[in-house]
């Protein structure tokens, strides 16, 4: 399978748990690497694809991820645009903070 098909899939699959997660359809705008650390440390790297929100009732973009987790299985994340999240780099910070980024 080619990388193009890949990067397909797998934005599809984020749509599909933005739509499950908030309750409406997204388009895709562009992907963000982003690293967090925490007093020198990473505690986070990955890549943070920005949605267009379709129809949702409060916000306009939401940031989402995948990423493995201990168990194995694949998790996924949407954090959606509203204060105080108003960048990748925010969405994955808020994450961190709320447990879901395990």
């Amino acid at each position: 399978m080619n990388n193009t098909k890949n990067k397909e899939e797998s934005r599809d699959r984020l749509v599909k748990a933005i739509r499950d997660l908030h309750g409406c359809n997204a388009g895709w705008q562009e992907s963000v690497p982003v690293k967090e650390t925490f007093q020198g440390q990473t505690v986070w790297e990955g890549v943070v694809q920005v949605f267009e929100l379709i129809d949702h009732p409060t916000a306009k973009k939401c940031y989402a991820w995948s990423y493995e987790a201990d168990e194995g299985k694949r998790k996924f994340v949407a954090v959606l645009h509203q204060d105080p999240v108003k960048s990748p780099k925010d969405a994955v910070k808020a994450a961190i903070i709320s447990g879901n980024q395990n």
